[in-house]
Order: C-alpha cells, then sequence, then structure tokens
C-alpha cells in the first residue's frame, strides 16, 4: 500500500486541501500531518476504531494515553473537568505553542483515548494546518508523535512515509517541523502537588517555574 502524499502550504494552507484531510479524518482515516513539533498521527478521539489503528500503526502499549490537539481554550472546556487556575494562566502565556497540558477528563470523551487514567493531555498547537483540519473537522484530534514505538520521530513527511510504510494511508506534507523537539509536558492532575513538568520539551523547565513563581 503506497500513502497518499497531500502537499499543503504551511504558511497558506489551503481550503479545499483542509477540508480533504479533516474529512478523511471524520471518516475514521489516520493521518500523518505537521504539528509545531514533530509529524503526528491525525485521528478522530471519539472514533473508537480509528483510536484502535493509532496504537497499531504505532504498535503502541494501550496503558499509554494519547494526546490532543485542540483550536482553543473553549474546545478543552468542552474535553476537560475542574479546569484549575492554573490551566488558564498556562493557556494564556503558552498557547499557542509547544506546551501539552494533562487535566482531568470529562466523560464525553472515550476511556480509551484517556487508556483509562481519567486524565487527557492537550495543547493549541502554533501551526497553521493542524490548526486549520481540527477547526474543519470540528473535533480534537489525536497528536501522538508518527513513528513506530521507541523509533526516532519524524521531521518530515517523507520520514513518516519511510518509517510507517504500509500502515497509513494518507500524510500531509507541511514541509519540514519547524522544531525538532517535543512539547513540553505539565500535569495538573494532582491536587497536592499544583503542578508538576513531567517531560522538558521545547519550553524550558525552569520558564514554567518562574511563570508560576510570578503568579
Amino acid at each position: 500500500m503506497r500513502a497518499e502524499i497531500v502537499k499543503i502550504n504551511c504558511d497558506n494552507p489551503e481550503i479545499s486541501l483542509i477540508k480533504y484531510a479533516a474529512d478523511q479524518i471524520r471518516c475514521g482515516e489516520v493521518l500523518g500531518m505537521p504539528t509545531d513539533t514533530f509529524y503526528g498521527l491525525a485521528a478522530d478521539p471519539f472514533n473508537l476504531r480509528a483510536v484502535d489503528k493509532v496504537y497499531e500503526i504505532k504498535t503502541r502499549s494501550r496503558h499509554k494515553p494519547l494526546s490532543l490537539l485542540i483550536a482553543s481554550v473553549e474546545q478543552a472546556e468542552e474535553l476537560a473537568k475542574d479546569l484549575p487556575d492554573e490551566f488558564y494562566a498556562l493557556a494564556r502565556k503558552f498557547w499557542p505553542g509547544p506546551l501539552t497540558i494533562i487535566v482531568k477528563a470529562g466523560s464525553r470523551l472515550p476511556l480509551k483515548v484517556t487508556a483509562n487514567t481519567g486524565n487527557v493531555a492537550i495543547r493549541v498547537p502554533n501551526a497553521k494546518i493542524p490548526l486549520a483540519v481540527v477547526t474543519a473537522a470540528a473535533i480534537p484530534i489525536t497528536a501522538t508523535s508518527a513513528n513506530l514505538s521507541g523509533a526516532s520521530e519524524c521531521t518530515s513527511a517523507e520520514q513518516v512515509r519511510d518509517q510507517l510504510h504500509g500502515r497509513i494511508n494518507v500524510i500531509v506534507d507541511g514541509g519540514a517541523s519547524p522544531r525538532d523537539v517535543a512539547s513540553t509536558i505539565v500535569d495538573l492532575t494532582d491536587d497536592g502537588a499544583r503542578w508538576r513538568v513531567i517531560r522538558e520539551g521545547a519550553i524550558p523547565a525552569e520558564q514554567i517555574s518562574s511563570f508560576f513563581a510570578q503568579g
């Protein structure tokens, strides 16, 4: 199976191509797609068969939850519950951008997406293609990196095609990734700790610490 490569302009995404990608996702396809970090696997998180496909494509452990790309804080409010003040502060400061925030998942999000943790990792990417697709599809999309578990992350459509050969039908080519560092992850689900950095990435942990110290 040879993957279809859909070239989309990363600075001025073509509306018809964005709609095509969004329609594919809404129909249950899993797409390789650029973000503002690595290329990711984009699927409809409310479609359990599509979620299964993401795990199968990556050979990913079902115990690991899938992170989601969203377009706005309002969309986060639809997916989560009991959002703390720290969430709104981080979102105002760092979104759109490479900060993934873990919050308590709302009841409408399938347990399969959260890997039964009851938590969901979300971010608003600073990249026009995924934002346009999320907006056109009118749903969040999965954002886990488009690579086999344990293998290196992909920074181009060609790398996605070579690594996931035969496992994926459509790859959106938005050019080279603007950075080759993953997003920083902050967990807000521990009531005792308030917040903690569980993965340092594009935003230094020190920057998160000093932000909260100022607050």
